[in-house]
């Protein structure tokens, strides 16, 4: 009971410490700072005016209202909050349950490595402690994913909002489907020409399924390789609808891959793609997104052997459409969320531009998911998410000073913090590091 006592009295600690000046406001003006809107160029000595959630205003001659509360940015810079594109944030936590009481949501059994219907999003648990650390470091949204199979199901983008349930997170359901396209034995084959005529054979029956779903239901079809609801989920994706990423890291994996998507009208979005420099002007010139890492240069299979943190700059350099994701150490799509911004400081030091870097984690994913017109960018109309660091938020010293999800400023403590406070001051004086 007596450390339980401490413990409460350490988090409300904290939260008197970091509370808002004016937590009811419903007018905020952060004043003085250097703007990255993204969608334009900087604004020096900025004002960003949010009310109801909502940018209002943005410019170096925002007129503030008297009723306004003023947030002081002066020597900081303030840019949208970030996109994380990959991640398996909320799904699991502390191991797995069977040895440590932990949970994980991760993955769907499904049949013959097919899940296509299962939407990993709805088992999130919005108390999960990860969110707390990786919305304090700046990333404001993330897309969720399952994994495992052949087709691992439905992804969903999420604002990380203090939410109690699930629902009030998410922003886009579903947002894309995901699968992979270089693992046979994720769909119960042997190779990789026996592997692409089952994926071949399940776009044909869903189209069957789809043209005959009467007789499906009066058992007067065929037998298909797949379940009714998979079928279902995967009409979305045939319709061109959905769009299906492919994890797919060898250049000759991603040309089949590409003439997949072509054969079938599939709107394509590449994961992972590795080699993905190797085949660049290919993947420009089918107008395919891409979603790389730039911080692992160390090949993780024979499939990944030209992996190269240049990966992200000579795939711009070709003309492809590039978001940046995690590849680095520390499960990068978990427990390591935040460290996007790390992926993004890499990039450029391997050739990216830094303009091109911040695009590739707020506007651009934004723009391929179809959101642009709510988060990714700062200006008017916008939803406010928005970051406040001490500085360059791609170098290591810098932090997230402030972050606003939808207007409301976080406030909530994570666990880290939650420790921190509670080890602060132990016997023998406070810790000196």
């Amino acid at each position: 009971m007596r450390a339980h006592s401490k413990w409460r009295r350490a988090a409300l600690t904290f939260l008197a410490a970091t509370a808002p000046v004016a937590m009811g406001a419903q007018t905020v003006a952060i004043t003085g700072g250097t703007v990255y809107p993204v969608s334009g160029p900087k604004i020096d000595n900025g004002t960003v005016l949010i009310r109801d959630g909502r940018v209002v205003a943005v410019g170096a001659n925002v007129q503030i209202p008297s009723d306004a509360q003023r947030v002081d940015a002066r020597g900081k810079w303030v840019t949208p909050g970030f996109i994380n594109s990959a991640t398996t944030l909320g799904l699991s936590e502390a191991g797995s349950p069977q040895f440590s009481g932990g949970y994980n949501d991760v993955g769907a059994r499904g049949e013959h490595g097919i899940a296509a219907s299962f939407e990993a999003w709805r088992g999130i648990n919005p108390a999960n402690t990860y969110i707390g650390p990786s919305r304090a470091e700046g990333v404001t949204s993330v897309v969720v994913f399952g994994n495992g199979g052949m087709l691992s199901g439905k992804s969903a983008l999420l604002d990380l909002v203090e939410a109690r349930q699930v629902g009030e997170m998410v922003r886009k359901a579903p947002n894309a489907m995901l699968g992979t396209f270089a693992n046979p034995g994720s769909g119960n084959t042997n190779s990789r020409g026996e592997f692409w005529a089952r994926w071949r054979s399940l776009m044909n029956d869903v189209r069957a399924y789809q043209s005959r779903r009467a007789a499906y239901e009066n058992g007067g079809t065929r037998e298909f390789m797949a379940r009714q609801q998979d079928m279902e989920a995967l009409i979305p994706v045939l319709a061109g609808e959905l769009p299906l990423v492919l994890e797919v890291d060898r250049s000759s994996d991603i040309l089949e891959a590409l003439a997949f998507a072509r054969e079938f009208g599939i709107r394509l979005w590449l994961g992972g793609a590795a080699e993905g420099w190797m085949v660049a002007p290919e993947i420009a010139a089918a107008r395919v997104p891409v979603f790389v890492g730039a911080m692992n240069n160390i090949p993780g299979d024979f499939s990944s052997l030209g992996s190269r943190q240049e990966n992200a700059a000579l795939l711009r350099q070709a003309g492809a459409t590039v978001i940046l994701i995690g590849n680095g150490p520390g499960d990068p799509n978990s427990f390591n969320v935040r460290n996007i911004r790390q992926e993004a400081g890499n990039a450029v030091a391997y050739g990216m531009s830094w303009e091109d870097a911040l695009r590739a984690i707020t506007l651009v994913p934004a723009e391929v998911m179809g959101v642009a017109d709510r988060i990714g960018s700062i200006a008017a109309g916008r939803d406010a998410n928005l970051v406040i660091w001490s500085g360059d938020p791609f170098e290591f010293s810098s932090v997230a000073e402030r972050v606003w999800v939808q207007g409301k400023e976080a406030t909530q403590p994570s666990r880290q913090q939650q420790l921190f406070e509670r080890y602060r001051t132990l016997p023998g004086g406070p810790y000196r590091p």
